[in-house]
């Protein structure tokens, strides 16, 4: 179990958009999907692309540099050329505010 850790508020990002957040050190791609919203790890394993600059398309996000795609839901690697997937974070809304969970661990 982690702390939820308030990171943005629900204005600041529109349908199928990526924004960076910086949480412990950490740079996470947080997105709105639909009604929902999803965090992963900012970094592509394959040459450090920023993720929350790519094109999203419904639950991928397309990495700017050299098109490797990942599923915004579990981080999970779709297409070469990335090597490995990305770290996933539970997302929770309260209020107006959204949170990202930080397992105590990390």
């Amino acid at each position: 179990m982690g702390e939820f850790i308030r990171v943005a508020k629900t204005d600041e990002l529109t349908e199928e958009e990526g924004k960076l957040v910086e949480v412990r050190g950490r740079r996470i791609a947080l997105f709105r999907i639909g009604d929902g919203y999803a965090a992963i790890e900012d970094t592509c394993p394959h040459r450090g692309g920023p993720l929350s600059g790519g094109e999203v398309d419904e639950y991928e996000v397309i990495c700017p540099w050299h098109g490797a795609r990942f599923d915004v839901r579990s981080g999970k690697a779709l297409s070469p050329p990335t090597p490995s997937d990305v770290a996933s974070y539970p997302v929770r809304v309260e209020g107006d505010h959204i949170e990202i969970e930080i397992a105590d661990t990390d």
